[in-house]
């Protein structure tokens, strides 16, 4: 991941914002450090497959070695229980295999209206916060959320800066960052995502930059949100498609973008579901093909 950078410096300037608003191309000052770029993939890709009990998340290990990934986003949803001893049998088998976890995905979302609830999202993120630990990964992927009804935008985001505060200084001790997922809701702007980290102001605090999922009538809207983000990006979900239709990813000027910023850190495969195809035959390694090829085009590693 990143090493973070000063927030205040940036963050708080109204260029972000400006820049989201005019959906002008964001012109980022190019890292001091070289960029480090690893081809990892998430357990989400094979979601159909661990869903239907056809293949579990040891099966989805053994299936990133085969790949020739160097690392794996384990997104909890299809993990047996919170215990150590699974827990522990997970993180032997990948050291066994020489597979590092950059991360863990969660699906706590921090838009809740309701206080006693925000403390209950508070309390589970702490929780996969301690998994995560005895897993050995440094990273948890969280969610802010869709607005409920009659919600503006600022009321969401105070919940979200509420809880991922508390949620940091917690995360501190363990020295697990803490990144808040470009998803649906009130996180597919830029200039909203740096607002939020401006207002945690942490440094276990970042964005698992899903490149897919930013809000634009054109591509170039969107990856300029991209851009915008990559500087304060801690994780990525790669995908060739938006969800919500539209043309290819160009996957080629998104490496550009993350080697300008000087990103360090793993290019995770995320397939969709919707996206025709077999994930598990043809779909997931194609996308981890060109992942590889991408990374050893612009990567120093």
């Amino acid at each position: 991941m990143n090493t973070p950078l000063s927030r205040r410096a940036f963050l708080g300037s109204a260029a972000a914002a400006t820049l989201a608003a005019a959906g002008s191309s964001a012109e980022i000052p190019k890292s001091s450090g070289q960029a480090r770029l690893f081809p990892g993939c998430c357990a989400y890709s094979y979601a159909q497959y661990l869903s239907n009990g056809r293949m579990t998340m040891e099966d989805f290990i053994r299936r990133a070695v085969e790949l020739g990934l160097h690392g794996v986003d384990m997104t909890v949803y299809w993990m047996k229980s919170k215990e150590p001893a699974y827990l522990l049998s997970l993180r032997e088998l990948a050291f066994r295999n020489g597979l590092p976890f950059s991360g863990t995905a969660i699906r706590a979302s921090t838009v809740e209206p309701d206080a006693a609830k925000r403390a209950g999202i508070l309390e589970d993120i702490k929780s996969w916060v301690d998994a995560t630990a005895v897993l050995g990964a440094p990273h948890i992927r969280v969610f802010a959320g869709k607005l409920p009804d009659g919600a503006t935008l600022q009321q969401g985001i105070a919940w979200t800066v509420e809880i991922m505060k508390r949620a940091c200084d917690y995360s501190a001790k363990h020295g697990i960052v803490l990144g808040l997922d470009v998803h649906a809701g009130i996180t597919q702007r830029a200039a909203d995502c740096l607002e939020i980290l401006r207002q945690v102001d942490s440094p276990y605090a970042g964005i698992n930059l899903d490149i897919g999922n930013f809000l634009g009538d054109t591509e170039d809207e969107r990856l300029t949100q991209v851009e915008m983000c990559a500087p304060y990006a801690t994780h990525t979900h790669i995908k060739h498609w938006y969800p919500a239709g539209g043309p290819a990813i160009d996957l080629d000027r998104v490496w550009r973008i993350f080697a300008h910023a000087g990103y360090k850190g793993y290019m995770s495969a995320e397939w969709e579901p919707h996206v025709k195809g077999d994930a598990a035959a043809t779909g997931v390694p194609s996308l981890v093909e060109e992942i590889k090829t991408l990374c050893r085009k612009y990567s120093t590693a």
